[in-house]
């Protein structure tokens, strides 16, 4: 006689093993997806290189040498030196963290103002949402996203906390647009109506069940929103609006570029490039995380 014996699976043994595939799936994606590869390869430089300034700078970013003036690159100054002697990789190093310091506080604004009008309107709707809320969105992005910055730059005046909230301020009418149409979504579903039966407040509906659910959209757009504050912040530093001297930005940095462009054109050139490499990195980035999360049909 054969004994036969059985032996009970529990849960966790068996979704266990399923979590496991379904990462090895997602990394896999990752891997094979370049652009996602490319935007986080140069992301993570970026941040490394703000991040770790003040270890990776050979020179103060601020220290002039009237012995170095307008110095081509060289192994003592790897970018040259500017008009004041200052080492120029030391100053796009530290222009990295600016980038990343305005850009990231400006999609957080975005974001917090953003995701609490898309909420609330697209939950609740109405004349006031559509006729009211919505005009004003239309209104604000009637103008072009730096010209609005720029505006806005200008009536607060020049600064970094000001730069933040003029860019930050032009990212809201696109975050309430995504929220607002994915709550439109998601309030019909049936997870949203049981909540409802049993008597779940309006607060509890909105950021306990549907905001962790349209949260793939939001992220895909506050990354690429990073590219477009790089820019922003560019060129309001640019203008004199944002970063004020001698504190590094690639954007004033490319002001006092132009000025010497055909005698110390390396003054244009490393600053202009890294800016460029940085947005290219986020836009990347966001397009490799929307492939990820939702594949294109062939």
């Amino acid at each position: 006689m054969v004994n036969i014996t059985t032996e009970s699976v529990t849960p966790a043994e068996t979704t266990a093993p399923l979590k496991k595939v379904r990462k090895n799936r997602t990394l896999g994606r990752m891997v094979r997806n370049p652009s996602f590869m490319i935007g986080a390869l140069i992301v993570l430089l970026m941040v490394v290189a703000g991040v770790f300034a003040p270890v990776l700078a050979p020179y103060p970013p601020n220290q002039i040498n009237f012995m170095a003036l307008l110095q081509p690159p060289s192994s003592a100054h790897w970018f040259g030196t500017d008009e004041l002697g200052r080492d120029l990789f030391s100053r796009v190093l530290y222009g990295a963290q600016t980038s990343l310091e305005v850009s990231a506080a400006s999609v957080g604004i975005g974001l917090f103002f953003g995701i609490l009008i898309g909420l609330l309107t697209g939950y609740i709707g109405g004349a006031f949402d559509e006729w009211f809320v919505m005009r004003v969105m239309d209104s604000i992005q009637s103008f072009p996203f730096l010209i609005l910055a720029l505006v806005i730059g200008a009536v607060l005046g020049s600064g970094l906390g000001n730069a933040m909230i003029a860019i930050g301020f032009g990212f809201i009418p696109g975050f309430v647009r995504i929220v607002r149409a994915q709550v439109f979504v998601q309030r019909r579903s049936e997870y949203v109506q049981s909540a409802v039966t049993i008597g779940a407040g309006t607060t509890r509906i909105l950021f306990v069940h549907i905001l962790p659910n349209i949260l793939t959209p939001i992220i895909v757009q506050a990354t690429l929103g990073l590219a477009s504050g790089v820019v922003a912040e560019a060129g309001l530093s640019y203008l004199g609006l944002g970063v004020q001297p001698p504190a590094a930005s690639w954007g004033s940095m490319l002001h006092t570029a132009q000025g010497y462009i055909t005698t110390s054109p390396w003054l244009a050139i490393f600053p202009g490039l890294t800016l460029a490499i940085a947005v290219l990195g986020f836009n990347y980035l966001g397009d490799g995380l929307a492939d990820l999360w939702q594949p294109k049909k062939n």
